[in-house]
Order: C-alpha cells, then structure tokens, then sequence
C-alpha cells in the first residue's frame, strides 16, 4: 500500500487533534441534551385562559385551565386553546434547542451529524 502524503489539516489540526476535539464536542453535546430535557417551557393561549408546561423530551408535564375557559356550548374554543398552547410551548423547546446546538458548534449546521 502506497504510504499517504497527508501531513494534516491547513492550520496545524493533525487528525488526532481533530478526533479530541470531536470527542470533546461529542460530549457537551450529551451533557446539554441531559440539560435540555430537564428544563421546562410553559405557553398561554386564549389571553392566559389555557397555560401548557412541556418539558425538554416534549411530554406534556401540566396544564392549566381556568373554569371559565369551560363552555360546554363551545368545547371546540377550548380545544383550539389546549393546542395552542402545547404548539405554543413545543416550539419554544424546539428553538431553545436550536440555540443551544448552534451555540455548541459555533453556528456550523452539521446537518443530524450528531
């Protein structure tokens, strides 16, 4: 086999280096997913009539309803909050997520790679 005449990455970066720093990565990586599933996002819909807690994992983890959010001639009005409410605080994990990544790898979009 041909010996390669790769001496390493412009700037100095050798592979060993380049494999501590992935590694490195790797590992923030899973300590602020452990973070991130942790932490709580809460939404209000309906003028703060429905309020949905979600946590980190998107599970539902409360939600509040006040009583004269109750019609029952209007059931679809309060449905239509519930959702809202859940979208409202699932997006908020999902962005907060987002920002945590981008944090992580200095903007670069590693596109699922981790």
């Amino acid at each position: 086999m041909a010996k390669s005449n790769f001496r390493g990455m412009p700037g100095g970066m050798n592979q060993a280096a380049m494999m501590k720093q992935a590694q490195k990565m790797q590992q923030e990586l899973i300590r602020m997913q452990q973070e991130q599933e942790t932490k709580t996002y809460s939404a209000s819909a309906g003028g703060g009539m429905v309020t949905a807690t979600v946590n980190g994992k998107h599970e539902l983890v409360d939600m509040q309803i006040k009583p004269e959010a109750v019609d029952p001639d209007d059931v679809e009005m309060l449905q239509d909050m519930i959702m809202a409410a859940v979208n409202e605080a699932m997006r908020a994990a999902d962005t907060d997520a987002a920002n945590s990544m981008s944090r992580l790898t200095g903007g670069m979009n590693l596109g699922g790679l981790f």
